[in-house]
């Protein structure tokens, strides 16, 4: 199957454009990626004539030029006519935004689409979706721009079954600095599946990272993803909904799939190296993390600090989660204590964590930061950095990145989250070392770089 002309796309045809309704779900496509994307957009209503000057196309064969990719946004029982149609004119492939499928009890369309796409192998995505949206390339999410937070660009591709859950993810991002590749809502994913863009993104040289919310699998669909996320050479997480019996009965009504065992489903992820995240914060935690450090593999953490409760809160979240904090020895006792400054040398504990006290000078973070990059007792350094100690200046974020652009060793912050620390991220982020606005937050971005979690 060549999902390739989904996030490739020069141009769209929007078919189902109203003339009475300017909040018609295509109008709302049609304007945002005419208006908004470097596209030629072309769209398609049966009586033809003008839309905002530009030219209504009756039928998609009356459009000259090639089309890479179809939105289609009419009533359910003419999907079938449509799809067949864009694959006589060679559509590249088309996402049916339309409802009233198998989540309403129609089995029966939803049935006859996929064997259609089936028959001529024809990539749709949906239906009962938002569909795709590419930073700087293409957006059918059938929502007004004013009303939408865009991620920037970045390595992370996100896949979801809800169109909610996904847009809601998206502003999220947006507000932790996350970037996308691209971003697919595949609602009742008739043909295309979370196997099929797992393919795709495995080979995607614009993607590092490949985040699923998944409601349940068909029969057997379930074994062929957990295959393909094992296959994939770069991070699979995923979020999945349906671990109450409740939660089952939502996911049924939502996208009419079957959500499964969830033991089941924790246990077998965990065997095949998928980290499943419990929650939006593990998500989003994950994510930023790995975008950071996608091939990194850590569990034994060091922690730097300049208050003992900081260090004990992390060292407890640490071990709940699994990640190893280990003593250290005599020798490197003594290195650290040696890097210190006369003023906190004689105060400062030097176990793990390093608690260099609310007196520490800037200096001695990035020398004790530095001294534990070369210790091989450990996989990464947890910073609780503290920015209203009068010891440290906003460049303490960008000085402490560089240790990690030096050595290669992963760093990853906490830092109180409000706009007057602002500088204190921005200078972390030059060197890509991500942060947390809390504390858990930063070990689940730790707990994210072991290979089995």
């Amino acid at each position: 199957m060549n999902l390739h002309p989904f996030f490739t796309a020069e141009s769209l045809a929007v078919i189902g454009i109203s003339h009475a309704n300017e909040n018609h779900p295509a109008n709302v496509i049609y304007n945002k990626n005419l208006l908004r994307y470097p596209l030629r957009v072309f769209p398609v209503n049966p009586q033809g004539g003008e839309l905002q000057g530009e030219k209504v196309f009756s039928a998609l064969g009356n459009i000259k030029s090639r089309v890479d990719v179809a939105v289609i946004a009419v009533r359910a029982g003419l999907v079938q006519g449509v799809l067949q149609e864009c694959i006589d004119m060679g559509v590249g492939g088309a996402i049916v935004i339309s409802g009233g499928f198998a989540e309403t009890g129609r089995h029966d369309l939803q049935e006859a689409l996929t064997r259609t796409a089936a028959a001529a192998d024809f990539p749709i995505i949906g239906p009962n979706c938002l569909g795709l949206f590419v930073p700087g390339k293409m957006d059918t999410f059938f929502l007004p721009s004013e009303r939408m937070v865009h991620p920037g660009k970045g390595n992370v591709a996100v896949i979801s079954q809800s169109g909610g859950i996904l847009v809601d993810l998206l502003i999220k991002f947006h507000a932790e600095g996350i970037g996308l590749s691209s971003a697919v809502s595949i609602g009742n994913k008739a043909y295309v599946r979370e196997e099929h863009l797992l393919d795709y993104f495995a080979g995607d040289p614009q993607t590092g990272v490949i985040a699923l919310y998944i409601e349940g699998f068909a029969r057997d669909e379930g074994r062929r993803f957990v295959k393909a996320a094992e296959k994939c050479p770069k991070p699979v997480v995923v979020m999945k909904a349906g671990k109450t019996t409740g939660g089952s009965r939502a996911v049924s009504s939502h996208t009419a799939s079957l959500a499964g065992d969830h033991r089941v489903f924790s246990d077998v992820a965990a065997q095949h190296g998928i980290r499943e995240a419990k929650n939006e914060l593990e998500l989003l935690s994950f994510c930023e993390s790995l975008s950071y450090y996608p091939q990194t593999s850590a569990s034994r953490i060091g922690i730097v600090s300049s208050s003992g409760g900081h260090g004990a809160m992390a060292v407890d979240s640490c071990l709940a989660h699994g990640l190893k904090v280990p003593d250290f020895s005599e020798g490197e006792q003594a290195v650290l204590r040696e890097k210190m400054s006369e003023g906190i040398r004689s105060i400062a504990a030097v176990g793990n964590p390093v608690d260099l006290t609310g007196s520490a000078r800037e200096d001695d973070f990035f020398a004790a930061t530095l001294a534990l990059a070369a210790f091989s007792s450990i996989d990464c350094i947890l910073l609780l950095l503290l920015p209203y100690l009068p010891g440290i200046s906003p460049d303490l974020g960008a000085r402490l990145s560089l240790i990690r652009k030096k050595t290669g060793k992963p760093l990853i912050a906490y830092v109180p989250h409000v706009e007057k620390y602002r500088m204190l991220f921005e200078g972390l982020e030059i060197n890509h070392v991500p942060a947390s606005s809390s504390i858990e937050g930063a070990v689940l971005m730790a707990k994210a770089l072991r290979r089995s979690i």
